[in-house]
């Protein structure tokens, strides 16, 4: 997977680095010092990423010569790609990309039994199933569902999304037609689900508006 989103390069002493943000041990499982590149200004450029804090978040760190042709002062859009992951790509599963589980043409809200539930639900929602069949699939339960179990499970149900997510931090974006969305709720996300104008929400039924404020960044699913 891929990642993409505005940062900012900050320099301490000799040290340049740009802030990730999204807890990378929800995404990749990886700790310790992680090798990874980014697209900055259209340069390929070749990193580390080294953990800020024992949370799970990280900080990309560059070397000076190869900023050479970036102005530090601007904030500027990084394409960030870290190398392994923990999403799966074949489980044992009878779907494929070429024969999902459902064609996605419309959508109908599933309402999750308790908090914690909402990334199984989401994908509940895709692929036309329960949510106790998501949470088999997903060996996951309360609070545990992270963007990276989504996309297996996505994976497993032959429901085909973007390679990248977008991070909006915030900012204003027009949406795809079909995503899966991430905002941020303490120190977990809350997913729900926008599908042609609407959103699908495990807690809320579906809205008609969303405060786009809210939105950390969504990851679009692939729909006719």
């Amino acid at each position: 997977m891929r990642y993409f989103f505005n940062g900012k390069i900050e320099k301490l002493d000799d040290i340049y680095s740009i802030h990730i943000p999204f807890n990378v041990w929800e995404v990749c499982k990886q700790r310790d010092v992680i090798q990874a590149e980014i697209i900055l200004d259209n340069k390929i450029i070749n990193c580390e990423l080294l953990p800020e804090d024992k949370a799970g978040n990280y900080k990309i760190h560059l070397k000076s010569e190869s900023l050479v042709h970036a102005d530090i002062t601007k904030t500027h859009k990084i394409l960030l790609h870290i190398s392994g992951s923990i999403i799966q790509m074949n489980q044992n599963s009878p779907y494929s990309f070429e024969n999902p589980i459902r064609k996605i043409d419309s959508m109908e809200v599933i309402i999750q039994p308790e908090d914690g539930l909402c990334g199984q639900t989401c994908v509940a929602m895709l692929a036309g199933v329960t949510i106790a069949e998501v949470v088999s699939v997903m060996d996951c339960r309360e609070w545990q569902a992270t963007m990276g179990r989504v996309i297996s499970a996505l994976n497993y149900y032959g429901i085909d999304h973007s390679d990248i997510i977008i991070y909006t931090e915030g900012q204003e974006a027009t949406l795809p037609k079909c995503c899966i969305m991430m905002e941020k709720m303490g120190r977990y996300c809350h997913y729900l689900v926008h599908y042609d104008g609407k959103f699908y929400d495990s807690n809320l039924g579906v809205i008609s508006h969303y405060d786009m404020g809210k939105l950390l960044g969504y990851l679009e699913v692939k729909v006719d």
